[in-house]
């Protein structure tokens, strides 16, 4: 059997110049980096003002509606690049920072590593190192190489920290949730997932900014539940358009679906519930793995409908 040679390419063969070829490369591809990073980016615009500078690329987080600032350098890093991304992010509020280039010097991986350790956890740096391969004379093919992000177990352990005097309900709430990430996590179906909270949500981001997907723990009336949620900035264009399409959706999901439970309120909702009993072991246990299928189900059907409905 022949096999072809594997071989790196100069990113500068293919991008000649940051702003003019690789920024908007990126833009148009940001679900590449989407993928690198388990985050789901929406971009806002290119080469945005900040002060007397331009950020390369600013997005959107949809899973926080957080703003995102990329800076990109087609070369090995340093000191001016460190800075602006700094600069970017304070100018535009951004709670998400990614420095893309070519080569990561060891002070500046340390740099960003130290920055994510002593951030809160909203603030999150990533350092991705962006190579270009081939093989024989194949079309070049983009790998993003993470090299620095923020540590989720650190930040998990100094978040329970603030959790040691809760209620016997809270602790419910807060093991509930760590239990249903764990079974997300094993399936590999959805990134991106919150720190577990002790609270009745979890959220799930669909790739959109306004609307998400969120997962309901109501121990007052023993039922779990998974539905959407659509802010009133987009609910006049994408629930018409959802509920033109219901049959479609709630085949795809295989149940019956609470369209709107509250017309009077501009922001919409469509909802499906499950009755437990959260009393018993067993019970939980099946709500569990009812909420996680459901979860997937809504998510998976709904990001797909969402990226056809008019803008």
């Amino acid at each position: 059997m022949e096999l072809g040679i594997l071989k790196s390419i100069e990113p500068r063969q293919s991008w000649e110049n940051e702003a003019r070829d690789f920024t908007p490369w990126l833009a148009n591809n940001i679900a590449e980096l989407n993928k690198a990073l388990g985050l789901e980016l929406e971009v806002e615009n290119t080469e945005v003002c900040a002060g007397p500078y331009f950020a390369d690329i600013l997005a959107k987080d949809t899973s926080t509606d957080n703003y995102v600032v990329i800076e990109n350098q087609l070369d090995k890093t340093n000191h001016d690049h460190l800075g602006k991304v700094i600069t970017y992010a304070s100018v535009l509020d951004a709670k998400t920072i990614i420095w893309i280039a070519t080569e990561f010097t060891e002070e500046h991986k340390k740099a960003l590593d130290w920055l994510n350790e002593h951030s809160n956890d909203e603030i999150s740096f990533y350092g991705v190192q962006l190579e270009l391969w081939q093989i024989d004379n194949s079309k070049a093919a983009v790998k993003f190489n993470v090299i620095s992000k923020p540590n989720e177990a650190v930040r998990q352990a100094a978040i329970s920290k603030t959790y040691e005097n809760l209620s016997d309900n809270e602790k419910f709430l807060l093991d509930f949730w760590t239990n249903f990430k764990e079974r997300l996590t094993k399936i590999k179906k959805i990134y991106s997932l919150q720190i577990p909270k002790p609270e009745n949500r979890f959220y799930v981001n669909l790739g959109k900014s306004h609307i998400h997907l969120t997962s309901i723990c109501n121990t007052d009336n023993n039922t779990v539940g998974v539905y959407i949620f659509i802010s009133k900035k987009i609910a006049d264009t994408i629930y018409p358009f959802l509920e033109s399409i219901k049959a479609e959706i709630e085949s795809a999901i295989g149940q019956e679906l609470i369209w709107n439970p509250n017309p009077d309120n501009k922001d919409k909702i469509i909802l499906l519930q499950h009755t437990t009993d959260f009393k018993s072991e067993e019970k939980i246990d099946e709500a569990l793995n009812w909420l996680v299928e459901y979860t997937i189900k809504f998510r998976e059907t709904f990001s797909r409908f969402v990226k056809q409905a008019p803008r």
